[in-house]
Formats: structure tokens, C-alpha cells, sequence
């Protein structure tokens, strides 16, 4: 069995009187897609930015590999190999998109944000352009700006400015919202190819990509693990059914 890359111990993190994760503990295996699904409210948002830094537990531990990370800033958890997608797209729309990677790139490399023409023609940074905008399908729109870019493309290529962190462990926050048929073809494209290449926890409400996609499913409501198992142990959980599901497991 594959060693746990990330382990989630006791979270607990409170908004006034809701309490958005509440004791939970979770395993991401390496090299899974492990997916969270839960009811609106049920701290999935919450539990992927405790995960990415974006909010700091109230008590709790979280490790990636070895080194627990539940107090480090973002940056930090960043150069441990860490990075995510967000629900609303944030990537720069006035410039196009090899500009947007080549920043994403150039942070990684840890270069200084310098005037852009010279990052724009650094060789290093340039030679791994092709191979960051190929690895999302987005080659032939790399001299559009990203504001013209649809809303899929525009998912598209953040998941690539998030790939240029070269991480260990994506976190992707519903991908896959407010998108139509089409895009959202694409985006479960990329993401079966990613899949294959590193740790994936995917946050999504689109239940049937979840059953489709994910290694491993963990369900949560109200802030608590109520279940976690393979799609074919979560479909036939009573818990669950009764928890989210419902009537909707009959058609994944």
C-alpha cells in the first residue's frame, strides 16, 4: 500500500458558532486522486484552504510527508511542494497566457520579478514554456490574453500556473464550477492525465466526475468524515446515502 503523503490529525477550525471542521482526521495516499464531497456547509472549502495555508487550524495537526505544516505560511507550504486551483479564477487577464506561466514559472525558479522583457526571453525560463502550456492543452490560445480566454481555459490554465510550483500535491477547489458540458469535458481530461503523474485532493460537486475520477472519496458533513472509501464502498454506504447522496448515487 502506497505511504500517506498528507495526514490530517484532529483538524478543528470555527467561524463564531459553526464549527466548519470539527475533529477531523484524514490520509492521502501518494499517488492518489483522493476526492471530498459533502453537502453545502459541510467544510470542504475550509479543509482545502487549512490544507494550502489560506487559513491556519484553531488546533489540530496537518503533516505532508514527514514535516507537519499546520503553522507555515503559504509560501512555505508552496516550496514543500504544494499547490492549488481556487473556486474563482485567478490569473492575470491582461497578459496572455505564456505570460501568465512564465511568471508562475519564474516564481518557482526563484527568480526576481525583474522588468518583463527580460523574464519574457530568458532561456530557462522559456524552455520550460512549451512543455507547461502542451501539458494543458493550451498551445494554440498561448498569445491570447487570459481575459478573452473562456471560462474553462481560464480554469485551464490556472491548473497549469499551479503545475509550474512542480508540486508533490495539487489541491484543486471545484474545478469544474460554472462550467458547460464542453469545458468540463476538457478539465476531466487534463485531470485523468494529471492523475497519472502526481497526488491529487479534488474538491467538486459535480458528483458523476467524482465517481468517475477519484481513487479514494471521502464524505463530510457538517465538518466530520462520515465515510471514506472507493467509489463502489462510498455509492453503497447507507450513511452516505442518507447523509448527500440520496437518490442521486442511482445515476453515478
Amino acid at each position: 500500500m502506497a505511504e500517506d503523503l498528507l495526514r490530517i490529525v484532529n483538524l478543528c477550525k470555527g467561524f463564531g458558532a459553526v464549527q466548519a471542521c470539527n475533529n477531523l482526521s484524514l490520509e492521502i495516499r501518494a499517488g492518489e486522486l483522493h476526492a471530498i464531497i459533502g453537502p453545502n456547509g459541510a467544510g470542504k472549502t475550509t479543509l482545502i484552504n487549512l490544507v494550502s495555508g489560506d487559513l491556519l487550524p484553531d488546533t489540530g495537526h496537518i503533516y505532508l510527508g514527514d514535516q507537519e505544516i499546520s503553522q507555515l505560511p503559504l509560501h512555505r507550504r508552496a516550496h514543500l511542494g504544494l499547490a492549488r486551483s481556487y473556486q474563482i479564477t485567478s490569473v492575470f487577464p491582461q497578459l496572455t497566457v505564456e505570460e501568465n506561466l512564465l511568471l508562475a514559472i519564474q516564481a518557482h525558479c526563484g527568480h526576481s520579478f525583474r522588468f518583463w522583457k527580460s523574464s519574457n526571453t530568458d532561456s530557462q525560463l522559456r524552455g520550460e514554456l512549451l512543455p507547461a502550456i502542451e501539458q494543458v492543452g493550451l498551445t494554440e490560445r498561448a498569445g491570447i490574453r487570459a481575459g478573452n480566454l473562456s471560462h474553462g481555459e481560464k480554469k485551464q490554465l490556472e491548473v497549469g500556473m499551479a503545475l509550474a510550483c512542480k508540486p508533490r500535491l495539487l489541491l484543486l477547489d471545484e474545478p469544474m464550477a460554472g462550467m458547460g458540458p464542453g469545458g468540463t469535458v476538457e478539465l476531466r481530461k487534463l485531470i485523468t492525465k494529471l492523475k497519472q503523474q502526481m497526488t491529487i485532493l479534488l474538491v467538486e460537486h459535480d458528483v458523476d466526475a467524482i465517481f468517475a475520477l477519484a481513487d479514494r472519496i471521502t464524505v463530510l458533513v457538517y465538518g466530520e468524515v462520515v465515510a471514506t472509501g472507493t467509489p463502489e464502498e462510498i455509492r453503497s454506504n447507507p450513511a452516505v446515502r442518507e447523509a448527500y447522496l440520496g437518490e442521486e448515487v442511482q445515476t453515478c
